[in-house]
């Protein structure tokens, strides 16, 4: 019978995406954490980004947050190649990875050092130390007032 992690049965890969290991790749944003590529999705490790539709506040007014993380997402992989760590598979089929553009810079840890993620310390400590330094210097998001992306999500839940 085969393994079952997060309701996916191990071994089982979205076309195009390696079930573990590294792969080089090119990518489309679709949200702060989340990358498109072939036949499936990647979920950035360690980073919670605002969902598109989110809004945050700063200077006293509403600003869309979670398509300004999208942005910084883009420019961040700069339009090349990534090469990219499989790490795990989430509760909805995504890969979760550790992803670096072609420069080298690991993409989570420069969305959470930019203020446009935080830290997602429910699955893991490595980029606290971004999140940190990004509150502050209040760059991105930490330049005013947010809901947290998961407390966001649990509030939009039937």
């Amino acid at each position: 019978m085969p393994r079952v992690r997060y309701g996916i049965p191990e071994g089982t890969a979205p076309p195009g995406i390696p079930a573990s290991g590294t792969f080089a790749a090119r990518v489309t944003v679709v949200d702060g954490d989340t990358l498109a590529t072939g036949g499936g999705r990647l979920r950035l490790h360690g980073v919670d980004a605002p969902e598109s539709a989110q809004t945050c506040r700063r200077r006293g007014s509403d600003y869309p947050c979670g398509q300004e993380a999208s942005r910084a997402m883009a420019r961040i992989l700069g339009g090349g190649t990534l090469s990219c760590q499989v790490l795990d598979t989430d509760r909805y089929g995504r890969r979760v990875a550790r992803c670096r553009n072609a420069q080298g810079t690991d993409i989570g840890a420069e969305l959470v050092r930019q203020g446009w993620a935080i830290a997602f310390t429910r699955y893991s400590a490595d980029y606290v130390r971004q999140e940190s330094e990004a509150r502050a210097a209040r760059r991105g998001m930490w330049e005013g007032s947010f809901e947290t992306p998961s407390d966001w999500r649990a509030r939009r839940r039937p």
